[in-house]
């Protein structure tokens, strides 16, 4: 069964504790990067796609060219300190492209409009990122268990799919035998022999549908996410069918959120004080704006 057609005989998840806050929900695109050194970045491809519980990261230098050696992408738990207001990452070492962690500070975090700007606690760079969707489904799913359907045997992998309205992001981490190999590697200076093993991780993209934009595989661009063969195991549990390098594999998900019309955050509140200065100033303040994403 296609996924889309899935989830519409499932129900709505309810409210929950929130494990992050709610403006952090969507799809957002890194607009720049600013470094202390007084340096600023524009052009790196990084998309940061957020759903209740957990985060799916994509990191390239060009959409088709990023050497296989420099490309990074992960999956992992997000955890929100609300003592300290810092966001950090639980990411297996598995879970990571990579074989080391590339941002290893917490994220000190604040919303303005459809902005999020991340400052790290040292001050060594500030990001800012822009929610890139409005309104329509939610849907994040996190792969539970992967399961070789010949030997039964569970796999050591992680994976999950986050779709926020038209924009789409899915993670799959290489399998047992693969990642063992990889980490025994020093990627930045691997050779070609080693570049199959490398990409067999994906994190794709897609910003206009259900076609991959971006990833960490050569060749997907333009690609078909692969939505079918889906089946509901009970109210919170679905089961996909995949070959994986010619195993058949079951990916077991668990549904993190679905909401099939939500409403994500793209304005933030104000003072009465600061609405009536920027009405009374408009001409000047909005004469050029508009929204950026």
């Amino acid at each position: 069964m296609n996924l889309l057609a899935a989830i519409k005989t499932l129900t709505p998840t309810t409210a929950q504790p929130e494990v992050v806050p709610s403006f952090l929900y969507g799809a957002f695109r890194r607009k720049s990067i600013s470094f202390f050194n007084g340096l600023t970045d524009q052009n790196t491809i990084v998309y940061w796609f957020q759903s209740r519980s957990f985060t799916i990261d994509l990191r390239l230098k060009s959409q088709n060219d990023t050497p296989v050696t420099e490309r990074q992408g992960w999956i992992g738990n997000t955890v929100w300190d609300n003592a300290t207001q810092l966001l950090s990452w639980e990411v297996e070492y598995y879970a990571n492209y990579q074989n080391h962690v590339q941002w290893s500070e917490p994220a000190k975090l604040h919303a303005i409009g459809n902005c999020i700007l991340e400052f790290s606690p040292s001050n060594v760079y500030v990001e800012d990122w822009r929610q890139q969707v409005k309104k329509g489904l939610f849907l994040g799913l996190r792969l539970e268990s992967a399961l070789d359907v010949q030997s039964g045997a569970k796999l050591q992998m992680d994976g999950g799919l986050i779709i926020c309205d038209d924009h789409i992001a899915y993670a799959l981490t290489r399998l047992p035998e693969v990642q063992t190999q990889v980490a025994e590697l020093a990627i930045q200076s691997a050779d070609t022999t080693s570049f199959d093993l490398l990409q067999s991780f994906e994190v794709s993209i897609g910003t206009q549908g259900f076609s991959k934009t971006y990833s960490t595989r050569t060749g997907e661009t333009g690609n078909a996410f692969d939505l079918d063969n889906f089946e509901i195991l009970d109210v919170t549990h679905l089961v996909q069918h995949v070959e994986v390098e010619g195993r058949a594999i079951d990916l077991i998900f668990e549904i993190d959120i679905y909401q099939p019309e939500y409403e994500f955050q793209h304005t933030t509140t104000t003072t009465a004080e600061a609405a009536q200065w920027m009405s009374a100033e408009q001409n000047h303040l909005l004469h050029h704006a508009e929204r950026v994403l």
